[in-house]
C-alpha cells in the first residue's frame, strides 16, 4: 500500500482496540489529505480500528487555514492553530492577527503547536522565544489549551512557561523528557502526550517517563505522518496507527489496553473539546455527543 507521505508505504492496519481512543495530535494535511473526502477516508481508517477522534495540527499559515476547514468537514476532527517554532524566523503583525482569528474558531480546541526547537536551525532561538511568549498569551486570552513543541529545549520551555505564567491547560505534545522532567510537568499540572517514540526499543528514559505520568495527565498521539510506532518505524503514519502506541503504553504502565484507551480518551474529552464520546469501535459516524 503506497502512502501519501513521500514514497513511504503505510503499514497494514493493527487489530482494532478493545475501547475507543482519541489521537491527540496529528497532521492530516501532511498525511496527504487535501479534500473533505480525504479527511473522511483517513478518519474512516482510524475509526475501523477504534480511533474515533483526532486533533489535526497546523504549523504555518496555510496549514492553519486548512485545519480549520478540515475540522468542519468531519465531526471526528478538531483543530489546533499556531506557528511552529521552526516557522518563526519572520512573523508579521498580519501573520499574528490571522493566527489569532483562526485560533478563535469554535472547532479550534488548542493553540499549537508552539514552543522551542533547538534541534533545527530554521529559526533563531530569540525569534522562537518571542513567538512562544505570544502564543502563551494568545492561549490565555482565548482560554484554550496550549500545545507545546519541545525539541532539545526542555529547560528553556519550562523557564518561559514559568516567566509568562501558563494557561490553565498545557499539553506537551510528543513528550520527550525523562522521568525527572515528567515529574516537574506533573507537579505543574501539565498534560503529557506520548507518540511512537515511546515504543522504540532504545527509548528507555522516555519509557520510564511514561510510567510515572499521573493518569489524569496522560494523552496519546500519532504525530502522523511522522514517528510511526514500532514495529513499523520508518513507514508512513496515520491516526489508524495509534493502537500500537496505546498497547505499548499499556504494557509499560501494566494496565489493560481498555484502561489505557479509556483514560486517555477521557482526558482528551475533558481538555480537547470532544465532549463525551458515545461511539464504540466501528460503530457510528458522529464522534460528538448529542
Amino acid at each position: 500500500m503506497t502512502g501519501p507521505y513521500g514514497r513511504r508505504e503505510r503499514p497494514e492496519p493493527p487489530a482494532p482496540l478493545a475501547a475507543p481512543a482519541i489521537d491527540a495530535h496529528t497532521h492530516l494535511d501532511a498525511c496527504g489529505c487535501v479534500t473533505a473526502d480525504d479527511v473522511r477516508a483517513a478518519m474512516d481508517r482510524a475509526e475501523a480500528v477504534g480511533v474515533v477522534g483526532a486533533v489535526t495540527i497546523a504549523d504555518d499559515l496555510p496549514s492553519a487555514r486548512w485545519v480549520v476547514q478540515a475540522a468542519s468537514w468531519d465531526p471526528r476532527v478538531r483543530a489546533a492553530v499556531a506557528l511552529h517554532p521552526t516557522r518563526t524566523a519572520t512573523v508579521s503583525d498580519a501573520d499574528r492577527a490571522e493566527i489569532a482569528a483562526l485560533a478563535a474558531a469554535p472547532d479550534v480546541v488548542a493553540v499549537g503547536e508552539t514552543g522551542l526547537d533547538h534541534y533545527w536551525d530554521h529559526s533563531p532561538h530569540d525569534a522562537q522565544e518571542r513567538a512562544f511568549r505570544w502564543h502563551i498569551d494568545l492561549a490565555k486570552r482565548l482560554r484554550k489549551p496550549l500545545m507545546i513543541h519541545d525539541r532539545d529545549a526542555h529547560d528553556d520551555v519550562l523557564r518561559v512557561l514559568r516567566e509568562e505564567g501558563p494557561p490553565e491547560t498545557v499539553i506537551f505534545h510528543c513528550f520527550s523528557g525523562d522521568a525527572a522532567m515528567a515529574r516537574v510537568c506533573a507537579d505543574a499540572g501539565h498534560l503529557m502526550s506520548f507518540a511512537g517514540p515511546v515504543t522504540f526499543r532504545n527509548a528507555l528514559d522516555l519509557q520510564e517517563a511514561a510510567r510515572v505520568v499521573p493518569d489524569e495527565l496522560l494523552l496519546v498521539e500519532t504525530d502522523a505522518p511522522f514517528l510511526t510506532p514500532h514495529p513499523h518505524r520508518g513507514r508512513a503514519n496515520e491516526p489508524y496507527c495509534l493502537p500500537w502506541t496505546i498497547r505499548a503504553l499499556a504494557a509499560l504502565r501494566q494496565v489493560s489496553e481498555v484502561e489505557l484507551a479509556d483514560l486517555t480518551r477521557r482526558n482528551a474529552e475533558r481538555t480537547l473539546g470532544f465532549g463525551r464520546l458515545h461511539v464504540s469501535p466501528g460503530d457510528g459516524r458522529d464522534a460528538r455527543s448529542a
